[in-house]
């Protein structure tokens, strides 16, 4: 006679009604009672890692627990009831003696919703350490950053916040959290992963390629989760410790980073923890007039970059939502203001805009404008001739075919407080075009012009320059050519 018997893999929350992922062993043995299960004991989670992929609202889980064994077949089951655990993502591994333990089959029973059966053949009479990993949706993930420079704006302390998001029905408690940067190239995922010919691309709709993108997350998720724990079970230690490392897939460019510690994320709660904090980082401050980016202004910055000079270079920083203090020297602190950055690579720049500095006086002024060498089109021939140099008469047959236009601008720049400022000028310009100055600029590219000056404490000063825009006939080239001369009065 043998006697079915019970076993609960789980802890104290999940054996609610509203408990998520219960898993259980449902065990066939001898009636002997050296043979029997110890059924008061409810054994825990070991370890429970969360990787979080906000581009496609996905999560990997991996969780590991001890289970004991007997010799034969023995049927697990595990459950998702109210949860948003993909079911078909759902399975199982052997991390300690898996040449002794096989899953014979799966099987999804069509009279218990969210629910499935492991049969599991053994060879061992004992405890053995699994792993389970599935996928849920609900866990997200956001970023911030405080910034608080120091009364002479020459260094800043500056920490990065992550908080975690958790509305999938499931509690994990004493859960690692990885965290993952980077977006799936669809186009990559149909080429390389989903092995589908780039004709069907534009055959697809929404849903399907939604689909490609999450099949393509879920295949680099379990072949990262794989290389790292290559088939060990991981400790909460070592996973503090880990090194963060930038992952490369083919085209794409992800990095996964881990939190330092362990939490645990309550369903229904969100969580706000430390991810990067670092005293003395280092900044210069920019005033830059960029009218494509800035508009018709004159903006102050806080220049930092992302390397390990600046106490950073660890990680990315991922997109997020800086906010910029002054220490006001008055033991207080002075809000300047709140940006939201995109993703930031190691290596590059930062850039916070502050906005315009009242104490900063910028004005763009138009001098004057005037026109000077005309050509003139002869109508029903091939035939130009310049008029402006009184040479040439005007004939009743001809119409204007190009011109020269020139305009003298004055940037002047008012610099109210105790410091000196260095201003950099940006200006694009399209057709064709000459700027003549005495400014020192360059080209920036092919159609903007780019100079700078530094202004005293408590002086002004005026950027004149000249452009002149070839049109019409006049014009042979797309770009601007920056030619050092004297601005016309």
């Amino acid at each position: 006679m043998t006697l079915d018997c019970r076993l609960w893999i789980a802890d104290g929350r999940l054996m609610r009604a509203v408990a998520a992922a219960a898993l259980c062993v449902l065990c066939a043995v001898p009636l002997a009672p050296a043979k029997n299960i110890d059924l008061s004991t409810v054994p825990k989670r070991d370890t429970v890692q969360l990787t979080i992929y906000n581009s496609e609202d996905l999560t990997l889980v991996r969780e590991t627990r001890k289970l004991s064994f007997k010799e034969g077949v023995n049927p697990l089951q595990f459950s998702w009831a109210n949860t948003l655990i993909d079911p078909t993502s759902v399975e199982l591994r052997f991390l300690s003696d898996p040449d002794k333990l096989e899953v014979l089959d799966t099987a999804f029973p069509h009279d218990k919703a969210q629910m499935l059966y492991w049969n599991v053949q053994s060879e061992l009479d004992g405890e053995a350490t699994v792993e389970i990993t599935y996928f849920t949706s609900g866990i997200s993930w956001s970023s911030d950053y405080v910034c608080i420079a120091n009364a002479d704006e020459t260094h800043m302390k500056l920490t990065n916040f992550v908080r975690v998001y958790n509305n999938s029905g499931e509690e994990y408690e004493d859960a690692q959290v990885r965290l993952v940067v980077g977006k799936v190239n669809l186009v990559e995922k149909i080429a390389q992963l989903a092995q589908l010919p780039m004709s069907r691309l534009n055959e697809l709709g929404d849903k399907a390629r939604h689909d490609f993108k999450l099949d393509a997350v879920k295949k680099l998720a379990v072949e990262y989760g794989n290389e790292r724990n290559n088939g060990r079970s991981y400790s909460r230690s070592a996973s503090a410790a880990r090194p963060k490392e930038v992952i490369k897939e083919g085209l794409s460019e992800y990095f996964i980073f881990t939190i330092e510690g362990t939490e645990t994320i309550n369903n229904g709660w969100s969580k706000r923890m430390v991810s990067l904090k670092a005293n003395e980082v280092p900044f210069k401050i920019q005033y830059r007039y960029r009218e494509p980016e800035y508009g018709h202004q004159l903006v102050r910055l806080y220049l930092l970059e992302n390397d390990e000079e600046s106490e950073l270079g660890t990680t990315p920083m991922p997109d997020g939502t800086w906010r910029v203090f002054l220490d006001n020297g008055e033991q207080g602190l002075s809000f300047l203001v709140a940006r939201h950055l995109k993703y930031v690579p190691i290596g590059d720049k930062i850039e916070v805009n502050l906005g315009p500095d009242p104490d900063v006086i910028f004005e763009l002024v138009k001098e004057k404008v005037w026109r000077d060498n005309i050509w003139m089109h002869l109508r029903g021939a091939n035939v130009y001739r310049r008029v402006d140099d009184g040479k040439v008469k005007i004939e009743v047959n001809s119409s204007v075919a190009g011109w020269d236009e020139h305009t003298i601008y004055n940037q002047r720049i008012r610099n109210y407080t105790a410091k000196d400022i260095d201003a950099e000028i940006r200006r694009p310009f399209g057709g064709h075009v000459d700027f003549l100055s005495q400014l020192g600029a360059k080209n920036h590219d092919y159609y903007t012009v780019q100079f700078g000056k530094t202004v005293k404490a408590w002086e002004s000063v005026g950027l004149r320059y000249e452009i002149v825009q070839h049109l019409g006939h006049n014009a042979k080239q797309n770009n601007v050519t920056v030619k050092k001369a004297e601005v016309g009065r």
